[in-house]
């Protein structure tokens, strides 16, 4: 059976599969629509992504997609650990501007499901990190955004210190403060 747990912002949910093991190694279900819709989600995916980062200490965003084209994503480590993170983004809504992050690992296999209205970024934990994430729209550039990932106004308690791997681009985002109200 799979767990599903609301994060401190409930709707960014830590999803975790079960792992059947024997000697040979492991079996896990990464994604039952069934499951999912029982947990509130209710997605289509259109697009699956994977990423590789060399380097521990890489962080890639914040970043997200506006209407018409917003995405939600799944979020899964197939080799290494990322320290995760969903920033509320919605504009009137209770918890804008609040941000969580959760620990995902390929060792214990949990998933973070990340709506539309989010921001959404990463770190990675160790160096060789892969992960996988699906998203339910297609990627368009004309309607992506994103936030500076150290914006002193959020706060973010990246569990990596000194040199940080980050894109030219990702350098140069706005704060949350800066960012023009965004619809889903």
């Amino acid at each position: 059976m799979t767990t599903v747990t609301p994060l401190a912002l409930p709707e960014v949910l830590l999803i975790t599969p079960r792992r059947h093991g024997d000697a040979r190694g492991w079996f896990s279900e990464t994604w039952s629509r069934k499951a999912m819709l029982e947990a509130g989600v209710d997605a289509d995916f259109v697009q699956d992504n994977q990423a590789f980062s060399a380097r521990r200490g890489t962080l890639r965003g914040l970043h997200f997609q506006m209407a018409p084209h917003a995405q939600a994503k799944l979020v899964r480590v197939l080799r290494g650990a990322i320290y995760d993170v969903a920033v509320d983004i919605r504009q009137g809504s209770p918890t804008f501007g609040r941000w969580v992050g959760a620990e995902l690992t390929a060792e214990r296999g949990e998933q973070i499901w990340v709506p539309r209205g989010f921001a959404h970024g990463y770190c990675t934990l160790s160096d060789d990190t892969e992960l996988v994430y699906k998203v339910d729209a297609l990627y368009a550039p004309q309607a992506e955004g994103g936030l500076i990932w150290n914006d002193p106004d959020l706060g973010i308690d990246w569990p990596v210190a000194g040199d940080v791997v980050t894109s030219d681009k990702d350098k140069t985002l706005p704060r949350l403060k800066d960012l023009a109200p965004v619809q889903f």
